[in-house]
């Protein structure tokens, strides 16, 4: 070991053969290698290999050029510790060397993204440092013909000993070693890179590098979305794993734009945040629609020039290079609405419209950008903004199915487990069997409400509220708390509509005759069609009958005993003093929200009342009625069933709308017409006495009776304020009074 002190490099030509000049008096002629150790630092060892030349620096120096020094942490004139080694020196022997590359001087580049031969370079490689001892991190310049002075960073090499080579040893990785002539070299470029590297001799690692390595997909938090992400990944992100000379013989292009749509509370925004950090991107940015549009006049246009400037720039720097650049935006339809479809004359949405289109798929299109739109109205936004070539991969995220809700669940209670704050007897599939069309921020929900629940337990309510001191230990989740959350606190918005129909069956259904039975009979064989897998997907009835006769009853009872996730009731009463445009918009978004279920059931209370129908003149919406028409024949999406329940009392209106064919089937709904049937009603109730009823027969037998069992409900109503001494015959004169019974007229 010598002192000796580090000076400049006297010559350019010394720093470019990459070694160290000596005196030839400070070293035997046979040395070939030093080893350089730090007085200050013993522990940072580096290697370096020696030129003995016919002007030497001084004795007692060693010239180390400007990139030796800094990798080796040296100052001008500093004195160091070296331990000279001669060529026999036993070393490890390199077989393979990963080496990042890139221009010595970027202002020296002739053309930005220049193509560089991986295969060549090699060659060049093992040459120019045959016999010369590299380390990992040591930095090299590299000069190959007709090509500026590159710069090369040894990133990782392998090698084995003279034992390991005779016993057939596998290649290790190791810190230091020899450069010979049959090495293998691979090259990789820098983030900031603005070269293009072709040929085999390109390092297989970068083909991977678009997924973070340290993400992990088992804490995506993104239950029931399997398939959806799979598909996302197939077609967006396969065609960013293959090298870049592999796309350009394809001639493919990669996928710039992805819209995930679908009802609210699904996980599209959660699903683009997992997107943006499992891929080994630039950090995304994440802005909501409304947030671009300004009120002065070209700044929206500004804002989004502004989102993708910095992917303009990498581009132009480092062309296929470049990093990938996410951009977010979380509710598009606020700024990408149709085109003419805005009100008023400023414009100023077409022309942010055009602006994004242009910086996605434009002129001076960009290959370095991934755009994620997110709605809940796909409808809205501009179909040009759809096409191949933007927001090309288009992805409905819908409701979570019975295994996606089990996925869910059991997410939202990890923690919970963990902990052992939930008890045993709550059941996750049970759970997910009975939340039927919650979405994934519902289900959420639920699982807080429940918690709530769980803790009003331990609260003592006084004249202070107190909490439990041993709450800590005794609080924990059951399932009579996920009970009483799905009964009382939590409820699907595509859900059925429970209320609506226990308005329709206030009074139940009353099986007077036959014609009832037979049409629940009917109604459940039409639905089980409706149901079956193999079937068409839509089942449209029409249950028809004369005013008051319990069709509105007769259809609630049909879609409650269907059982179905989604039920949804379209009535008049809920679209008083609509445009006929609003109705049209309403009756749609109805249809649409049932496609979004596996099995929905809609039901389309007094349709002549829902198309405006009046007798008088006739008039009625035709825009209404073509709308009806339309979605009555309308199929729904694949893998999912659709059971439509009309009522009318004007079947003959119907018909002259040729609205008729557009019926699976049409159920007949009549009115009482014979005594036995009015007394059957009668029966039902306790407001008569055995020998009122049989009055009431004597009286009635043999004569007409028609009456809708509405109609009779609500006289029956009336007859329980009457005195009970005249309510039989104050009874009869009443029904005789509204026309519902002749008794001048015996039936024959």
């Amino acid at each position: 070991m010598v002192i000796l002190k580090a000076v400049k490099c006297l010559a350019d030509d010394w720093a470019l053969t990459n070694c160290v000049v000596v005196n030839d008096e400070d070293f035997r002629n046979d040395t070939k290698y030093i080893e350089v150790q730090h007085q200050i630092k013993p522990e940072l060892k580096f290697w370096f290999t020696v030129m003995f030349v016919k002007n030497p620096p001084p004795r007692g120096c060693v010239a180390f050029s400007v990139n030796q020094r800094e990798w080796a942490q040296l100052s001008i004139n500093q004195s160091i510790n070296i331990a000279p080694h001669t060529k026999n020196t036993p070393l490890d022997f390199l077989l393979s060397v990963e080496a990042e590359i890139d221009y010595y001087q970027k202002k020296n580049a002739k053309t930005a993204n220049e193509k560089f031969d991986t295969d060549m370079m090699a060659k060049e490689f093992t040459i120019n440092f045959n016999n010369h001892v590299l380390s990992v991190g040591q930095t090299l310049l590299f000069q190959l013909p007709e090509k500026p002075l590159m710069c090369i960073i040894i990133k990782s090499i392998e090698g084995v000993n003279q034992q390991e080579i005779n016993s057939g040893e596998k290649p290790r990785s190791i810190q230091f070693g020899k450069c010979l002539s049959n090495t293998a070299v691979r090259f990789v470029t820098g983030s900031n890179a603005s070269i293009m590297l072709v040929g085999k001799s390109k390092c297989q690692q970068t083909r991977v590098s678009i997924i973070n390595p340290d993400f992990d997909f088992n804490k995506m938090g993104i239950g029931g979305l399997d398939s959806e992400f799979n598909a996302i990944f197939r077609r967006a992100f396969a065609s960013r794993v293959f090298p870049q000379e592999i796309i350009e013989q394809l001639g493919c292009k990669h996928v710039k734009g992805i819209l995930l749509y679908g009802p609210p509370g699904t996980g599209k925004t959660l699903m683009a945040r997992q997107i943006g950090q499992m891929l080994n991107a630039r950090e995304p940015k994440i802005v909501n629609g409304p947030q671009i549009l300004d009120k002065y006049v070209g700044e929206s246009e500004a804002n989004i020039r502004r989102l993708f400037a910095d992917a303009e720039e990498e581009e132009k720097r480092s062309g296929p290079n470049s990093g990938l650049h996410i951009i977010i935006f979380d509710e598009i339809d606020a700024i990408c609405k149709a085109r003419g479809s805005v009100g008023g004359n400023t414009g100023v949405h077409d022309t942010v419209v055009n602006q994004l289109l242009a910086k996605i798929d434009g002129v001076e299109q960009l290959n370095n950008i991934l755009v994620i739109g997110m709605t809940n109205r796909r409808d809205m936004i501009d179909e040009a903004l759809l096409r191949p070539g933007r927001l090309e991969v288009q992805m409905e995220i819908s409701l979570p199915d019975e295994h996606g809700r089990y996925q869910i669940l059991n997410i939202h209670t990890t923690r919970m487990k963990e902990f052992k704050k939930i008890a045993d007897d709550v059941n996750m599939k049970e759970l997910s069997v009975r939340t039927k069309n919650f979405s994934g921020a519902e289900l959420e929900g639920l699982v807080r409400a429940a918690q709530s629940t769980a803790m009003n337990r331990l609260i003592k309510a006084n004249n202070k509220v107190e909490v439990d001191p041993d709450a800590s230990e005794k609080l924990q989740v059951c399932r009579d708390d996920f009970l009483h959350a799905l009964e009382h606190d939590i409820k699907p918005a595509f859900g059925a509509s429970a209320e609506a129909l226990e308005h329709f069956l206030a009074r139940g259904i009353i099986t007077w005759g036959p014609p009832v039975s037979g049409i629940l009979e009917d109604g459940t064989l039409l639905t089980q069609q409706a149901r079956v897998a193999d079937a068409f997907g839509l089942v449209s009835v029409l249950i028809e009958g004369p005013p008051n006769s319990g069709k509105t009853a007769l259809a609630a009872m049909l879609a409650k005993n269907s059982d179905f996730p989604f039920v949804k009731v379209c009535s008049p009463e809920d679209m008083v003093g609509f445009t006929e445009t609003a109705k049209c918009l309403q009756i749609r978004k109805i249809f649409d929200d049932a496609y979004r279920s596996q099995l929905s059931c809609i039901l389309v209370d007094n349709i002549e009342r829902l198309l405006d129908y009046g007798s008088i003149g006739p008039r009625y919406s035709n825009l209404t009625l073509q709308a009806l028409l339309v979605l009555l024949k309308k199929q729904p999406p694949k893998g999912k069933k659709l059971l439509v329940l009309c009522t009318s009392s004007r079947k003959q209106v119907l018909e002259e709308m040729e609205m008729l064919s557009a019926f699976t089937a049409v159920l007949h709904v009549p009115n009482l017409s014979q005594p036995e049937e009015l007394i059957t009603v009668l029966e039902q109730f306790d407001l008569f006495t055995k020998q009122d009823i049989h009055k009431i027969y004597n009286q009635i037998s043999g004569h007409k009776v028609f009456i809708g069992i509405k109609k009779l409900l609500a006289l029956i109503d009336m007859a329980r304020q009457m005195d009970p001494k005249v309510r039989v015959i104050k009874f009869l004169t009443k029904m005789e009074e509204e026309g519902c019974l002749d008794l001048g007229t015996m039936i024959h």
